[in-house]
């Protein structure tokens, strides 16, 4: 509807958009006030100039609410902070000072100062501190060799008062992983290192020989997260620490572990499983609540069974280089080389898969959602191959009048727009009915609008299956899809998304 135009100059176009009787004139104020009103005025200013009852109390109370918060609640905040940052607060005031020493101790060994990066001078520190500190201990970090190297002094640390109650336990590795010594010659830690086992919630035990005498007595009531790394430990004593020794343990990380050639995992409370280890065979008997497992690494020979986890939601990542590897789910085998055999069951609660493949092909992606139906978010990275060599026809196209695709994310690491790698993103960005995102990790390189027109016109956007999935760049990390290593990873909500 067109708008009239009106009389009344330049304004009135906009005055005709007001509500209806916005525009009437007030009357006129008068000249000079009246004595009515200059009495009003002051009045008002100076009811405005008193305070209201109470208000200098009141301003005094908000003028400090840190103050009125009790030690006991700011100790424990205190505790939350990185060492350097919890010893600046002792700088606040006297109070502050007090509070730093009897605060529930986060010590890292990490976070504290060296003269000429001598581990020597960071020792003595951590002695210091431990003779200084007045509380408990909330956090330990250390690193694991000193299990092996630094023995006597570890002991002494670990039988201090400052670490009574401690909930943190933590021996990483210092250094590179491969470099790491012999698991045949690790030697036990002393045993003041499970003094606190029954307040402990999060353990990382790494480069040390765990007998069976050390694991007989163990019970941590209270554990939540474990992590073994680099250790030696037999069959037996794994069992009786994941399935006796800890009745609450939600997350497990096993990494490089020797002595072990079947583990059998019962537990009614296990969320999360990390398995970077040389297990020769992986039964997951029963795992109600069992969320995620991961393979940082698998064994090459490796053969995973999953007989009950109902609530598997995220798998991987599942390598395609290893021959003798496979997945078992019921009857259905997950061979190496992604290949399905005999596909007797599905497996509709897994959302998240990651995935290894020698080239980027459509076929082996069908063949995995037959067995994963209600696949939301796939991972898959390339190997490094001849982007020419074996080319295949896809023999499953003929399938997607009988698959329900409901893939809404789909991530390609390494994206070089290869031969596979072109034919695999136009597929699904063709046939994917529910897609909302696809996700190119490319080199810095590629990283330019030129790059970008150009996917979108290889990949035929304008004839995409989801008229609302959008195709996204980034410059891909350095981290593999595998390298989920520490039990912070394995909590995610989705551990292959790293974040970079």
């Amino acid at each position: 509807m067109e708008m009239g135009r009106t009389s009344g100059g330049p304004n009135a176009k906009r005055m005709n958009l007001a509500a209806p009787g916005i525009h009437e004139v007030a009357p006129p104020m008068p000249a000079t006030p009246t004595p009515e009103a200059i009495d009003l005025e002051a009045m008002v200013e100076e009811k405005s100039a008193e305070p209201p009852p109470g208000a200098e109390k009141d301003e005094e109370q908000l003028l400090d609410h840190i103050s009125r918060v009790s030690d006991h609640i700011l100790g424990e905040i205190i505790s939350l902070l990185p060492l350097k940052e919890g010893a600046r607060t002792q700088v606040l005031s006297s109070r502050w000072r007090r509070l730093w020493r009897h605060a529930p101790l986060n010590l890292d060994f990490r976070g504290l100062p060296t003269s000429d990066n001598m581990l020597s001078s960071r020792c003595v520190l951590v002695s210091d501190m431990l003779a200084a500190h007045k509380g408990s201990g909330r956090r330990l970090c250390l690193p694991g060799n000193h299990i092996q190297c630094r023995a006597d002094a570890l002991d002494a640390w670990l039988r201090s008062p400052a670490l009574n109650n401690l909930q943190e336990l933590e021996f990483y590795f210092y250094g590179k992983r491969y470099c790491a010594p012999d698991l045949v010659l690790l030697l036990p830690p002393p045993a003041s290192i499970f003094r606190c086992s029954s307040t402990l919630r999060v353990a990382i035990i790494s480069n040390c020989y765990l007998t069976d005498d050390a694991v007989e007595p163990l019970r941590f009531k209270q554990l939540r997260r474990l992590a073994l790394v680099h250790v030696k430990i037999s069959e037996v004593s794994l069992h009786k620490i994941i399935s006796v020794g800890c009745p609450g343990l939600e997350c497990l990380l096993l990494s490089t572990i020797s002595g072990v050639r079947c583990h059998r995992i019962n537990s009614p409370t296990l969320r999360s499983i990390g398995i970077r280890s040389s297990f020769a065979e992986l039964i997951i008997e029963d795992a109600p609540l069992l969320q995620r497992l991961l393979f940082p690494e698998m064994n090459k020979f490796m053969k995973t069974t999953v007989i009950s986890a109902p609530k598997l939601e995220i798998l991987g990542c599942i390598p395609e280089k290893y021959r003798e590897s496979r997945i078992v789910f019921g009857s259905t085998v997950i061979q190496a080389g992604l290949r399905i055999d005999s596909l007797t069951m599905v497996v509709r609660t897994v959302k998240i898969l990651a995935i290894h493949m020698p080239f980027f092909d459509q076929d082996m992606v069908i063949d995995l959602m037959r067995c994963f139906p209600c696949l939301e978010k796939l991972y898959a990275k390339e190997r490094n191959q001849s982007c020419e060599q074996n080319r295949r026809n896809c023999k499953n196209w003929n399938l997607l009048t009988s698959l329900d695709f409901r893939l809404r994310t789909i991530v390609l690491r390494c994206y070089c727009k290869t031969y596979f790698q072109v034919n695999f993103a136009t597929f699904f960005m063709l046939n994917s009915r529910m897609l909302e995102t696809m996700r190119l990790e490319v080199e810095s390189c590629n990283y330019n609008e030129h790059f970008f027109a150009e996917q979108h016109e290889m990949l035929q956007m304008e004839k995409r299956a989801s008229r609302g999935a959008r195709l996204c760049f980034t410059t891909g990390c350095h981290h593999e899809v595998s390298g989920t290593m520490h039990l912070d990873d394995l909590d995610s909500i989705d551990p292959f998304d790293c974040g970079c």
